[in-house]
């Protein structure tokens, strides 16, 4: 096959030049995120084991947890997601893409529109 030849009736690639999946970050963009959500580690280093159970006995979200709590559990698995390949709409998708887990958000909202329907 000659360079920019397709095997769809002679018609160029017109994935050569696409970004298809993922982009790796470059360095500044990865710095530029990790300051915004930065872990403090040497403040995290000099923290005592006493005052970790200290601040989390002041959590009021934090609630411990005993073997009543447990009786009951169930391991759940996740199923496991299908890869499918669907049209839609430019607009949509860039909307969609607009934040980070565009995908799970398209994939919330098909169930609850599954869910409605089943009602």
């Amino acid at each position: 096959m000659t360079k920019g030849a397709s095997s769809q009736r002679g018609a160029p690639s017109r994935t050569r030049d696409a970004t298809i999946g993922k982009t790796s970050r470059t360095k500044r963009t990865r710095e530029k995120a990790n300051s915004r959500a930065a872990t403090n580690w040497d403040k995290l280093r000099r923290t005592t084991d006493a005052q970790i159970r200290e601040g989390i006995e002041r959590d009021p979200d934090g609630h411990p947890t005993d073997a009543t709590f447990w009786k009951d559990a169930k391991i759940v698995m996740p199923t496991p997601k299908t890869i499918v390949t669907m049209r839609l709409d430019a607009d949509l998708l860039r909307w969609f893409r607009q934040q980070r887990g565009y995908q799970t958000r398209i994939n919330a909202i098909l169930r609850a529109y599954m869910n409605a329907q089943q009602a």
